[in-house]
């Protein structure tokens, strides 16, 4: 039973990692990043971690501690690097359906004016005096 628990982890890290893109695809060899997807496979070990408490030996538990805490980290850097692309593509095509000349000047202007949108719920945790 402890190895079929340790090949379940391992399943679910690899996938994990293949959909953070850290590593390619099995068949096609491309590089898949679906980060909604992976943190579902990292959702289900830390339901793992959570069920299992007191339950496993150390061999285990340490190759589950190991396993989300790569795989964190790996969210995070993922986190990090994918969306400065998609962000910056959505402001470009709306900066040029406003006005080319005048957004580009007005770039701070116009971000504080498309944040609040995005950043509401930030608005909740701050104070204005």
């Amino acid at each position: 039973m402890s190895a079929l628990f340790a090949h379940m982890v391992m399943q679910q890290s690899s996938m994990a990692m293949m959909l953070l893109g850290k590593t390619a695809h099995p068949e096609t060899g491309q590089v898949v990043c679906d980060l909604e997807a992976a943190k579902f496979f990292i959702d289900q070990l830390e339901m793992l971690e959570f069920k299992t408490k007191g339950n496993l030996n150390q061999e285990e538990a340490a190759l589950l501690k190991q396993s989300l805490m790569s795989l964190r980290m790996a969210f995070v850097e993922s986190v990090d690097s994918a969306p400065a692309p998609p962000q910056s593509r959505p402001e470009q095509g709306s900066a040029p359906a406003g006005a080319t000349p005048s957004a580009e000047p007005n770039n701070p202007a116009t971000a504080p004016s498309a944040s609040p949108s995005e950043d509401e719920p930030r608005k909740k945790f701050t104070k204005k005096y």
